[in-house]
Parts: structure tokens; C-alpha cells; sequence
């Protein structure tokens, strides 16, 4: 491990690119992307605040990850982007996995990053996560949502 990679706000690398997809269509996509030679390393249905399926895909023995995401309800926020998106599904988010997820979130909070969440709360996977705004920093908006993800135990 890098010792650059240990400062705050402790970044190890991209944890998953999320991609939402319309309800009813999350199996034809799994296996479009095994086709492409990825394999399902998880598959849940995350409630409270989500109302997701999420389905994890993994290409190769690297940690990066594609995430597919489907709505459960209307009020999901991955249905509320399809809406914005003309009724297509696309990017989501993309993830970033970080070393220490308190850590990271006050630094951040601290230098201006614009985030969604109170604190860090409960994922998938046992993880533990908090959203950036797509509108960054008063300085720079990405136009994405970026999470942050710190690994748990159940991962």
C-alpha cells in the first residue's frame, strides 16, 4: 500500500460504478454482463431509504465492481432518476472506497464537499456509506453522485 494512499480522506480506489435499469429489466442486463464474461458476487434488496435490487457484478479478481440497480418502488431515488432521464436507466453513481468512512466524512464535510447524508449510514453488504451532491463544491460540480464506501464485515 502507497503511504500517500493512508491521508485523508484516505481514498484506496473505485469500489463500483452503479447503473440504474427499469424496473423488470434487471435480469436481462445480469445477463448481458456475464455474457461479457462478469460474475454475480451479490445480489439484495436494499429497503428503508434505497428500495433498490441491487445486483453486484465482478470481472476478473480486481475489486472493482458494476453495480445494477433496480427501483422497488416509485419513490426510490434510482426510480426518480430514470424519471429525470426520459424513462432511461444509465449511470447511478459511481463509488469510491476509503480507508476510514468518519474520517472521510468530516474532512470532506469540513473542505466544502456538499453531502447528502447527516452522517455515514448502514449499505449494502454489510458496508457503511455516505452520498456527494452531483453539485460538488460551490467550485466545481461533477454532475454525478459519488458515494463513499468503507468495507464491513460482511462484505
Amino acid at each position: 500500500m502507497h503511504p500517500e494512499l493512508e491521508q485523508i480522506p484516505g481514498f484506496l480506489f473505485f469500489d463500483h460504478v452503479a447503473v440504474s435499469v427499469r424496473p423488470g429489466e434487471l435480469e436481462a442486463h445480469v445477463a448481458a454482463y456475464q455474457e461479457l464474461g462478469f460474475r454475480e458476487v451479490h445480489r439484495e434488496d436494499v429497503l428503508g431509504s434505497d428500495q433498490v435490487r441491487e445486483v453486484l457484478l465482478q470481472v476478473g479478481d480486481g475489486p472493482n465492481l458494476v453495480q445494477l440497480l433496480e427501483p422497488l418502488t416509485p419513490e426510490s431515488p434510482v426510480a426518480k432518476q430514470i424519471e429525470k432521464n426520459g424513462g432511461r436507466g444509465g449511470l447511478a453513481h459511481v463509488a469510491l472506497r476509503v480507508s476510514g468512512i468518519q474520517k472521510a466524512f468530516d474532512y470532506l464535510r469540513e473542505k466544502g464537499f456538499k453531502i447528502i447524508d447527516k452522517a455515514p449510514r448502514k449499505g449494502s453488504r454489510g458496508t457503511t456509506v455516505f452520498f456527494i451532491h452531483p453539485k460538488t463544491t460551490e467550485a466545481a460540480a461533477f454532475g454525478y453522485l459519488i458515494e463513499v464506501v468503507e468495507e464491513g464485515s460482511h462484505a
